[in-house]
């Protein structure tokens, strides 16, 4: 079983900056492809962010320039930086992880969500 666990979201005023970072444990024995998806309330989970173990990434077009993913691979760890952050960036954030355990076998996980307010 893996855990993925998000922190870092809040409350924060427009043009603001805020860092999520989402550390996955449990049976890992690598991890292709981490990313990060956000919902607000009523539309869909779409992608924000996401990047490879060889450090490949790719952004949704609403957020490039601004939000910056990177990674640990040592720690498991995804980190998502937001900067001038807007109104409509408000949603619940979700860290996404494809995780090959040490049997063999891949998996696709979720977090639990971190909720991101962005208000003035």
């Amino acid at each position: 079983q893996v855990h993925l666990v998000e922190s870092g979201g809040g409350l924060v005023q427009p043009g603001g900056s805020l860092r999520l970072s989402c550390a996955a444990s449990g049976s890992i024995f690598s991890i292709n492809v981490m990313g990060w998806y956000r919902q607000a309330p009523g539309k869909q989970r779409d992608l924000v962010a996401a990047i490879t173990s060889g450090a490949s990434t790719n952004y949704a077009d609403s957020v490039k320039g601004r939000f910056t993913i990177s990674r640990e691979n040592a720690k498991n760890t995804v980190y998502l930086q937001m900067n001038s952050l807007k109104p409509e960036d408000t949603a619940v954030y979700y860290c996404n992880a494809d995780v090959i355990s040490w049997s063999g076998t891949k998996n696709n996980y979720w977090g639990q969500g971190t909720q991101v307010t962005v208000s003035s």
